[in-house]
């Protein structure tokens, strides 16, 4: 018996196990920098943003155009606030929270067609996108562990 890393102790998935994984998990999930590329056009980017923080942290920052909505009340709010033959992409804080997953869960309970933004807000902020408090619209410089430093993309 040979050594395996850690890597490689479990065996990859076949390429098409690998394929239809993938292939859910886009079906699931989008990126901020996706969604501000989508936002940024002229037009209705064919999807309602939706931020599933609390009051308290929707007034420290969001992103502009999001509608306001925290997970605990999306079931009894969503109907009355959201279109269900539009998708929404929910978000939160960050990679550390689940709020996003569960207001996407609730969501999708009630009949919505839903993604999450992976990243959250905090990715919003860390790769030097427009965001808005009550004060006005503010812009962080992008981290360069989040994007690549100048005007090019990463290429993803």
């Amino acid at each position: 018996m040979t050594d395996t890393n850690a890597v490689l102790r479990v065996p990859p998935a076949s390429p098409a196990e690998a394929a239809a994984h993938f292939a859910a998990s886009v079906a699931f999930h989008t990126d901020v920098s996706d969604v501000a590329a989508a936002l940024a056009t002229d037009g209705d980017p064919g999807f309602v943003l939706l931020d599933s923080r609390s009051a308290e942290a929707w007034d420290q920052g969001r992103v502009p155009g999001a509608v306001h909505l925290p997970t605990a009340l999306v079931p009894d709010q969503a109907g009355q606030l959201l279109d269900r033959s539009v998708p929404v992409v929910t978000y939160c804080w960050g990679p550390g929270c689940n709020g996003a997953t569960r207001a996407a869960l609730a969501l999708a309970e009630l009949g919505f067609q839903v993604k999450e933004m992976l990243g959250g807000f905090e990715y919003w902020v860390r790769e030097g996108f427009e965001y808005e408090t009550w004060q006005g619209r503010e812009r962080r410089p992008a981290d360069p562990l989040t994007v690549p430093v100048g005007e090019g993309d990463c290429g993803c």
